[in-house]
């Protein structure tokens, strides 16, 4: 009997020394889990992000920073081209030269625009000899040297008359036929012509020519 009433008042005393103090544990990963899902704040999360909010707003400046330095330089750039170019043209006041060299020139387009200026000039030619025999007409001319002629072949019995050779159509005629004899040689001359200097051209070079502009 005495022995099982000790092991009871030991029994009573272990339970009532139990339960007047409790030590604080740390809180395992699960606890902070489910504080986390219950709603509690937890510190050390914060903290962290605390600490990646500063991370991003550092690089944002960064990168801004290296914008502003980007389109300050781009903008420096642009005024130096923008002067030099202001002092190229003011530089070059004067004309500009450009030197050429005719390395070939067309036979075919040779060819034609001799045939037009040759025929221009045939043309030209036989107006011009009309409107002289014209003129010389109206000024006598002709009955003035007819005149000298008879004068001096007073013992001729059959004298000489200008007027047989210098009438209006045997002059026009004659111009007309000195015109196309000029448009085929001309054509034919400048086309040859077109030719050795292709060939000149080849050996030795074009005919150098310097440009300028106003």
């Amino acid at each position: 009997m005495s022995t099982t009433s000790s092991e009871g008042m030991s029994a009573a005393g272990l339970g009532s020394g139990s339960s007047t103090r409790r030590i604080p544990t740390s809180s395992s990963p699960s606890e902070a889990t489910a504080d986390s899902a219950a709603g509690r704040p937890d510190p050390e999360a914060g903290t962290a992000a605390r600490g990646s909010g500063g991370t991003e707003t550092a690089a944002t400046q960064a990168i801004q920073a290296g914008d502003q330095t980007r389109a300050s330089q781009a903008r420096a750039t642009t005024t130096q081209q923008t002067a030099q170019s202001g002092q190229r043209r003011t530089a070059r006041k004067g004309p500009r030269r450009v030197r050429l060299a005719v390395a070939r020139v067309d036979p075919w387009s040779v060819m034609k625009m001799s045939f037009l200026l040759s025929v221009a000039a045939g043309i030209a030619g036989v107006v011009l000899t009309a409107v002289l025999w014209m003129i010389l007409s109206t000024m006598n001319v002709f009955n003035d040297v007819e005149g000298v002629l008879q004068s001096l072949q007073t013992a001729t019995s059959n004298p000489f008359s200008i007027k047989d050779y210098v009438g209006f159509g045997r002059v026009v005629s004659l111009s007309i036929v000195i015109g196309v004899i000029d448009v085929i040689l001309m054509t034919a001359i400048a086309t040859v012509f077109a030719f050795l200097y292709n060939i000149c051209s080849a050996l030795v070079g074009g005919i150098q020519l310097t440009l300028t502009d106003d």
